[in-house]
């Protein structure tokens, strides 16, 4: 397996422990192999988790794992509305093509981002390029279409749409890190998460599940292609709770999940994030970009 280095640099060190001999830095979007995962008893608490490298160790925090980059089969035709793909290389590098003909780059995309694929036509290497919506800012920005992965619409299917609204409930302990989903009294889910640090602390209370977009533009909503800009672009599954902002979503810029770490969001895995997503309500389809309601009961202590 290979991880990716999600922030400006990461320590490697001499053993699985923060106090060990540092022994170099892992800049940002390198690429590394990840020989063994190690649960490590020096924590850090909440994610103790370590992957031996090459040479040394490097805490999981910062290193999304990705898996191999194999092209995709590309769309014979976009449908009409859109169709969501996710994209599948641990990296590709979108550009902008305006109406002179020329192409300049914009944002880069990472591995398991989720986008609107809107059009389809030849990119600038004369290979078929998707052209892709931001949801948010609503440019195109294009992207090689083997990179993505259009998503099937049985892979979003409802899950347990037979149960009553009123017995499916989600409860999330910050003192745990948890996310647990109910159906009556019986647990069907539990999953590990990262609420919001320090001063941008998750709130408690009860809530419901309010907006679902099963792609969004998160950050400034600056055109960039600045790497170090707050600009993530295809944040999968959100879930939003509060109309100020606060949801379940995916996460690709980090994996330290079990230890708070987000801006007051509920950060999950990806896989995650889509349970929630297609389990609550109010229910979705794989042709909405936004739902709207008053759905599933949401307990944060």
């Amino acid at each position: 397996m290979r991880g990716r280095v999600t922030r400006d640099a990461i320590y490697f060190y001499q053993q699985p422990d923060i106090h060990s001999p540092r022994l170099g830095i892992l800049k940002r979007d390198k690429l590394v192999d990840l020989y063994e995962v190690i649960q490590s008893p020096h924590g850090p608490a909440g994610n103790p988790r370590w992957y031996r490298l090459e040479q040394g160790y490097a805490h999981s925090a910062y290193l999304q794992r990705v898996e191999g980059a194999h092209p995709n089969p590309v769309l014979e035709t976009v449908p009409q509305g859109g169709q969501l793909g996710e994209i599948t290389f641990s990296m590709v590098q979108s550009m902008r093509h305006w109406p002179n003909g020329s192409w300049e780059p914009l944002y880069r995309l990472y591995y398991e981002s989720v986008f609107w694929i809107t059009s389809l036509g030849e990119g600038p290497d004369g290979h078929p390029w998707y052209g892709l919506t931001d949801d948010r800012l609503r440019v195109v920005y294009h992207v090689p279409a083997a990179a993505v992965r259009p998503i099937p619409a049985q892979e979003l299917a409802a899950i347990s749409p037979q149960v009553p609204e009123g017995s499916k409930r989600l409860q999330v302990s910050l003192a745990d890190q948890v996310v647990r989903a109910y159906e009556g009294e019986q647990q069907v889910f539990e999953a590990s998460m990262s609420s919001g640090a320090l001063l941008s602390g998750t709130p408690r209370g009860r809530y419901r599940i309010l907006v679902k977009r099963p792609s969004r533009h998160m950050g400034d909503g600056r055109l960039t292609t600045d790497l170090a800009a707050y600009e993530l672009p295809g944040v999968p599954w959100v879930s939003y709770f509060t109309g100020n902002g606060i949801a379940f979503h995916g996460a690709y810029w980090h994996d330290n999940f079990g230890s708070p770490t987000s801006h007051g969001c509920l950060n999950m895995r990806n896989a995650d994030a889509r349970w929630i997503y297609r389990w609550s309500t109010p229910p979705s389809t794989a042709t909405d970009w936004q739902i709207d309601g008053y759905g599933t009961r949401l307990d944060i202590s």
